[in-house]
């Protein structure tokens, strides 16, 4: 009962501000020194209008504290205008303000401008010099920057490829707790690339990235335990973790869980089906909470 596994995940996106702007109370004294100039306490107000959905606000407040050279209100600025949320798409200023955060060592504008170098939004696509800034915020120890910059190791986009270095970067971000670098980890000792092969490290990562739901490592930790590889055999853990799968994972390769599930769920009792199954609704369930 032999089963095949799956690739790696992509590059680590960047999130927008979303949902219905609420009624904003701002304190008194945090307005009065906002209103002073204070460019810590306009970057406070800012938040509090995002927080509040209010964009609009939350722009106007993130301009003053950017214009002051406040790394974090330009980022944030810089992420408004990408997103066109409480001003103008405009990514050209998107980026402009994110590169002004990003050159004071600001790491989360360093993985950003990285993101837009490497998209070609706001700017000419340059995926060497996205590496660059993923590079400077993943030696600030920036998890997504860490995946980012690995991936492109891995891929030899950007920088030479080079799966050591790819997977000394996705164990920095995996051993944050980032899921994506943990499955990627996990396949680097799953195929022995760039790290001898072991099934065993292989089954910790993808349990790992499992737990957090991370489909394709469900998918291939159940084959792990059907197949016997880093792991004793074990066909209700397998039917359970390939279960799990077919129920998240989406698009082509949901019929090939489903597969591979439905090959497993032949060679158990009907008590061990039936433990299994409840357990992965169990599982599915406390997800949904």
């Amino acid at each position: 009962m032999l089963f095949k596994r799956v690739f790696s995940v992509s590059t680590f996106l960047a999130l927008a501000l979303s949902g219905v702007a609420q009624t904003v109370k701002i304190d008194a004294t945090l307005l009065a020194r906002a209103n002073a100039g204070d460019a810590a306490s306009q970057f406070a107000v800012a938040q509090v209008y995002e927080k509040g959905n209010d964009a609009a606000n939350a722009a106007r407040w993130y301009q003053k504290a950017a214009d002051d050279g406040y790394a974090e209100a330009q980022y944030q600025l810089g992420l408004l205008y990408s997103n066109g949320q409480g001003v103008e798409q405009d990514q050209q200023k998107a980026a402009l303000w994110i590169r002004s955060a990003a050159e004071q060592n600001y790491a989360p504008a360093e993985l950003q401008l990285g993101l837009l170098y490497d998209h070609g939004n706001g700017m000419p696509q340059d995926v060497a010099r996205a590496a660059e800034w993923y590079r400077r915020a993943a030696l600030q120890n920036n998890a997504e920057a860490q995946f980012n910059l690995a991936t492109l190791y891995e891929r030899g986009q950007g920088v030479p490829q080079d799966y050591a270095q790819a997977a000394d970067l996705y164990r920095r971000a995996a051993d944050q707790g980032l899921a994506s670098a943990q499955f990627n980890l996990g396949l680097l000792y799953d195929n022995g690339q760039g790290i001898g092969r072991d099934y065993a490290q292989a089954a910790q990562w993808y349990l790992k990235a499992a737990e957090q739901g991370v489909p394709r490592a469900q998918y291939n930790l159940g084959t792990l335990y059907a197949n016997g590889q880093g792991v004793p055999v074990n066909l209700v853990e397998a039917y359970f973790w390939l279960d799990v799968a077919a129920s998240t994972w989406g698009g082509a390769h949901q019929q090939e869980a489903v597969q591979a599930r439905n090959t497993v769920a032949a060679h158990l009792s009907a008590d061990d089906l039936a433990k299994a199954q409840d357990r992965a609704a169990k599982w599915l369930a406390n997800r949904q909470k």
